[in-house]
C-alpha cells in the first residue's frame, strides 16, 4: 500500500449515535444549522460517516442522505453529498457526470482518468459497474473519439504494453501517437521515470516540451497531465487548485472535486506542494476565493494552515 497523507482522519472518540443525533437536530433547526453538519461530517472518515448514516436511519426512520439533500443547497450540498460517497464511488460519479448529456467535459475526465493509480482504477471500475450497470470502458469509448479515446481507454483498461514500443516512440523522428499512448498507459511510475530520463538523452527537449510541440488539444492535455502526475502527482493537484481559484469566478467544480476526492488520500501532501510552489498556503488561498458555508466546509477538509 502506498503511504497516504490524509487531512481527514478517524475521529478517536467516535460515537455514531451522538453524531446522528446532532445531525438530526441540525437538519430540524429552523433555517438549518449548517455549521454543525460541517463540523461533524468533514471531521469523520468515510467509514465513520457511513456509521453515522446507519445510526441516523435507526433514529429518524429516514435516509440521512435524502435528509441532507432536503436541508442543504448549492455548493455546500455538493461537498457534503460528495463526502457521503466512498472515494471510488465519488470518482465513478464524477466520471459519469463528465460524460453524461450533451458534450463531454473532457477536462474533468482527463483529470480523473490520468491522475488515479492502477489500484484506485480497479476499484473505480468495479464501483462504476455496480452504480451504473455499465462498463466504464464502454461509456468512455462511446463518449470520446480518436486518439483521446484510445489513450483514455488504454488507461482505463490498465494495459501493459511491450518494451519495444518505447524504443519506437522515442527514437523515431516524428511522433507515433499510438506509441505514446502505449507508453503513457503503462503507468508503472519507476519505469516511466526511467523512460523520461532516457528520453532526455535522446531528445533536445524534455517530455513536456516534446508533448507541447508534437500533440495538440485534449490529447496534449492528457499527455501533460500524465507526465505531471508521474513526476509529482501532488504538485499536479496543487497546480489544478491554484488554477481553479485564479480563474474568474473560481472553478468550484474542480476545487470541490479535488478537496473531496483527496482529503482521505493525499491532501496533506498537496497542501505542502501548494505552499512550496505558490508561496501561500492552500488554507489562505481557499479563504480568499470562497465564502460562507462552502468556504467553512473546504477549510475544514483542508485541515489546517501551513
Amino acid at each position: 500500500m502506498n503511504p497516504t497523507y490524509p487531512t481527514v482522519v478517524p475521529e478517536l472518540n467516535f460515537d455514531p449515535d451522538k453524531d446522528a443525533a446532532r445531525i438530526e437536530t441540525a437538519i430540524k433547526t429552523k433555517g438549518v444549522d449548517e455549521q454543525t453538519i460541517i463540523d461533524v461530517l468533514t471531521k469523520r472518515t468515510y467509514n465513520q460517516r457511513r456509521e453515522i448514516a446507519f445510526a441516523f436511519e435507526r433514529r429518524a426512520k429516514k435516509d440521512m442522505i435524502s435528509a441532507l439533500k432536503g436541508a442543504l443547497s448549492g455548493s455546500l450540498e455538493t461537498v457534503i453529498l460528495g463526502l457521503m460517497k466512498s472515494t471510488a464511488q465519488y470518482d465513478a460519479s464524477e466520471i459519469k457526470a463528465s460524460i453524461k448529456g450533451l458534450g463531454t467535459d473532457e477536462e474533468s475526465l482527463i483529470e480523473i482518468v490520468c491522475s488515479r493509480s492502477n489500484a484506485e482504477f480497479m476499484e473505480i471500475k468495479k464501483v462504476y459497474k455496480e452504480l451504473f450497470k455499465k462498463d466504464l470502458e464502454k461509456d468512455v469509448s462511446g463518449d470520446t473519439s480518436g486518439d483521446l479515446a484510445k489513450l483514455l481507454l488504454a488507461l482505463v483498461e490498465v494495459g501493459h504494453l511491450s518494451y519495444a514500443l518505447y524504443e519506437a516512440g522515442v527514437k523515431r523522428k516524428g511522433t507515433d501517437v499510438k506509441c505514446w499512448i502505449s507508453i503513457m498507459s503503462e503507468r508503472s511510475v519507476p519505469h516511466l521515470q526511467k523512460v523520461f530520463e532516457r528520453y532526455k538523452s535522446y531528445s533536445p527537449y524534455d517530455m513536456q516540451e516534446s508533448i507541447r510541440k508534437e500533440v495538440k488539444g485534449d490529447l496534449e492535455k492528457s499527455f501533460l497531465t500524465l507526465v505531471q502526475c508521474f513526476e509529482n502527482k501532488q504538485l499536479y493537484f496543487a497546480n489544478r487548485l491554484q488554477d481553479a481559484m485564479k480563474s474568474k469566478g473560481a472553478k468550484e467544480k474542480v476545487l470541490t472535486r479535488i478537496m473531496v476526492s483527496r482529503c482521505e488520500v493525499d491532501l496533506k501532501k498537496i497542501r505542502q506542494e501548494f505552499k512550496a510552489h505558490h508561496g501561500k498556503s492552500l488554507y489562505q488561498t481557499i479563504a480568499e476565493h470562497t465564502k460562507g458555508d462552502y468556504q467553512r466546509a473546504l477549510l475544514s477538509l483542508c485541515g489546517g494552515d501551513d
